[in-house]
């Protein structure tokens, strides 16, 4: 069953930036573009695990921060000519508010 969590105002995450979301299977990095969507990936890049959420969010992109592997936000496949992929999961802005679609329950609060 799909759960909607409430990860809090959109303007508590930096554009270009990201929040961390503690799950029971892992980190989710959630992602604010310049436009003010929203992407949800596991804080994990495919290439050697590095933090997603500290990498460098351009057009709908994240870089990673150990060695500059490129991400789609949208769907979490990496960028020709690298491959790999990181889950995404569904996340949605209504009234100013994030939220995030998880299979399982959230076992901590949003960073």
């Amino acid at each position: 069953m799909t759960n909607w969590i409430e990860i809090g105002a959109l303007d508590q995450i930096p554009r270009l930036g990201a929040r961390v979301v503690r799950t029971a299977s892992g980190n989710i990095a959630v992602f604010r573009t310049e436009d003010d969507e929203v992407f949800a990936l596991d804080d994990r890049c495919p290439h050697k695990g590095g933090p997603l959420s500290q990498g460098i969010v351009h057009n709908k992109r994240v870089t990673c921060p150990l060695h500059n592997f490129v991400i789609e936000l949208a769907n979490g496949e990496a960028v020709a000519p690298d491959e790999g992929c990181a889950h995404s999961y569904p996340a949605k802005v209504e009234n100013g508010t994030v939220w995030l679609s998880v299979r399982e329950a959230v076992t901590a609060s949003a960073d």
